[in-house]
């Protein structure tokens, strides 16, 4: 006897796995185990055809890609950097949304840097997306991976400028940095892996369209709230 399908949905702890929650509650689905209080990475929800895996956000949309997963939620950051080489981005869900940001001491003259074609040294995790940016422009640069605390690299001198994600700017207020200039809006997306969409269709694509319309829908309420 063949096995029942089961849909996997690949996502990272933390902001991206709090917004999407409502979204996933839209389609009736309901995890039913909180991951933050549990070790488990496989999380069943209240419907025996779906699962979560709980991955690191960098790694997302590799699962969905080798069909570690079905369905994932990932930032654009993270898919520009890993090329989104094999997956269906039928969604942006409008959720975590930031910015991604080259940013600088703010005595730093980065307009002035940038129109001398100076040779800058950045500092980022977003190598990818910043060799891509500064190209762009026609600028030569010294690209240092950075893990964590990159607030730091200017401020120590190992480093012109960073290039990393900003949501209120208050970390770069109190470090006495400044965005300088902004490479692009992030948000969460919805990914798929285009084999099991032809291969489970029946089971995902109510599952997408019913997510897809969670997020229009909540994409309007916040709109009609900004405008009182």
């Amino acid at each position: 006897m063949t096995p029942a399908p089961i849909i996997t949905i690949a996502l990272s702890k933390g902001r991206i796995y709090d917004d999407t929650l409502p979204l996933l509650a839209q389609a009736g689905l309901v995890p039913a185990i909180d991951p933050e209080r549990s070790r488990k990475l496989i999380i069943p929800t209240n419907r025996p055809d779906v699962r979560l895996v709980i991955v690191r956000a960098t790694d997302v949309p590799t699962y969905v890609q080798f069909g570690g997963a079905d369905l994932g939620v990932a930032g654009k950051d993270v898919l520009d950097e890993h090329g989104g080489d094999g997956l269906y981005q039928p969604v942006d869900l409008d959720i975590a949304r930031c910015r991604m940001v080259v940013a600088a001491r703010s005595d730093f003259d980065y307009p002035a840097a940038v129109a001398q074609r100076r040779r800058l040294r950045a500092a980022t995790k977003f190598e990818r997306t910043a060799r891509e940016h500064f190209a762009a422009k026609g600028l030569h640069v010294d690209l240092i991976k950075l893990y964590g605390s990159m607030e730091l690299a200017p401020l120590t001198g190992l480093a012109d400028v960073i290039v990393d994600l900003v949501d209120t700017g208050n970390t770069l207020k109190a470090n006495n940095l400044v965005a300088v200039e902004e490479i692009s809006l992030v948000s969460a997306r919805l990914i798929v892996n285009p084999a099991a969409l032809r291969l489970k269709r029946a089971l995902l694509r109510p599952l997408i369209d019913t997510v897809a319309q969670a997020a229009a829908t909540a994409r309007a309420r916040r709109l009609e709230a900004a405008h009182g």
